[in-house]
Order: structure tokens, then sequence, then C-alpha cells
């Protein structure tokens, strides 16, 4: 099946499918992991595991652009151009099948609207979230970033939880990102309360997600696919192979299927 059949299938039966990884700093010196070596990994990544949507963390600009070329039936959201050269986005790839209705873009800080970051937050971190329409089905999309303090990650996914409740109307909804926290932390907890409703795609044991480019698979569960609403997880894997010979990013990409309910 070709990823443009995949893609039809996806949207106007069944379901749909998503894609989350943390493309790791283009501008990081990792030597022969650098951004320059590692962008080969990405067309069999793409053609092994086609998406509906994809969501990237750590995206500058000229990986976007990259991305982009590669993702020619895709509309994206969550850039900021223009930007310091240094800038991260994290944006939101969705197939052209789904109608982008309404997005949102906002900081993880005191002032969300405008560029800053909470006080013990090493980056200014980010939240993008887009409103889907595909076939009569309604979809939304959150992808974010957190920062390293505990504190600091509570507060972001209380401000991610309010802020999803106040733009849009209960419904089905997918959280991904790259949390620099482990399931079970308070982050995690304010998602998986009851007012914020958010499942996990995968159940314990937690395979690590974070390897820095060993390939190994005891490392840290900071990447999380949550969803909620009248969804099923009906599959889902951490992508561990590399593509062309070397792993797209110093994170594993964690891919999982919905079905309707």
């Amino acid at each position: 099946m070709t990823a443009a059949q995949y893609i039809k299938t996806a949207c106007m039966e069944k379901g749909f499918s998503i894609l989350n990884l943390n493309l790791r700093f283009g501008l990081a010196a990792d030597g022969a992991n650098s951004w320059p070596f590692r962008a080969k990994a990405y067309p069999p990544l793409f053609d092994a595991y086609p998406s509906d949507f994809y969501t990237f963390q750590e995206a500058n600009g000229f990986q976007v652009d990259f991305l982009r070329r590669l993702l020619p039936q895709y509309g994206v959201i969550g850039e900021r151009r223009p930007a310091p050269d240094f800038w991260q986005s994290n944006v939101i790839f969705h197939h052209r099948r789904w109608r982008c209705i309404s997005h949102d873009y906002f900081f993880l800080s005191e002032t969300p609207d405008i560029p800053s970051k909470f006080d013990k937050s090493q980056w200014p971190r980010q939240c993008t979230m887009g409103v889907y329409q595909c076939n009569g089905h309604s979809l939304a999309v959150i992808n974010t970033h957190f920062d390293f303090d505990p504190e600091i990650q509570r507060r972001s996914a209380e401000l991610i939880s309010r802020r999803l409740r106040s733009w849009i109307r209960p419904g089905p909804a997918v959280l991904a990102g790259d949390f620099n926290t482990e399931p079970g932390s308070s982050a995690y907890e304010v998602f998986s309360s009851n007012q914020a409703g958010f499942r996990n795609v995968f159940r314990p044991p937690y395979a690590g997600t974070h390897h820095g480019f060993s390939g190994n698979t005891t490392g840290g569960t900071i990447d999380w696919i949550l969803y909620r609403g009248h969804l099923t997880a009906a599959g889902a894997a951490v992508i561990v192979e590399k593509f062309n010979g070397i792993y797209p990013s110093d994170h594993f990409p964690l891919r999982a299927d919905f079905e309707w309910i």
C-alpha cells in the first residue's frame, strides 16, 4: 500500500494515525549524528510509517523547510517566522485531507501570548494546537515540549489543560510531545486526571524513548502520545530501527493508530 493509499484509507474509513518525534536541534554539534547526516533517514522513515499527522519538536526553520519538501501533500502549523537562528518550533504536519479549521500557538509561561518563559524554565517552551476535520470527523491535535523542572512541568500541563478547555469543547483529542518527564510524574497526573481525561497509548512497562543516538531502549520514557474522547488506540509502537544506516534523532519516533468509536 502506498503512502497516499494509506492516508486515504485512514482518513475516510476507520480512523487516523500519528507519528511523534523530537527532531533534535538541527544546529547541534553531534558529529556523525549531526542533522546533515541524519536528514537521509527521513524519506525511508516516512515511507515505512505514513501518517495522517506528524508532530515534531525542536524544529529549526531549515528542518521544517526540509520536511515540507518531503511532505508536499501536507500542511503545517506551529512555525514562528521570522525567528532567531536558534529558535525551535513545535510543528504539526497534517495531510491535506484533514482541513485545519482553527489553530492556537502559545508559550508555556505566565504570559502565554507573548514570547516568554516561566522563571525556572531553561528555554522558552511552546505549545501548538490544531483542530482538524475530515469526512465528518473533528479532531484536536496538540504538540508540546516541556522544560526540565518538575514544578514547571506541572504548571505547563495545567496551562495546556486550561487553554484546551477554553479553546474547544470536549471531544476527540491527541496530545503528543517531549515532556522531559516519565509517566506517573505530577505533569502526567494533570493530563490523566478526570478533568483532563487523557489516556496513554502505551501500557506499562514503558519502553525508553530517549537514547542519545545509542539505540538503547532502557532510557527515559519522556516522549508520550496521549488521547481522549471517542477514540480507541488500535496500535502503538516505539520505532527503534535505523533508516539508511542512521537514527533519525536522539529520540525514538512514536507511532500510534486510532479508530473512532
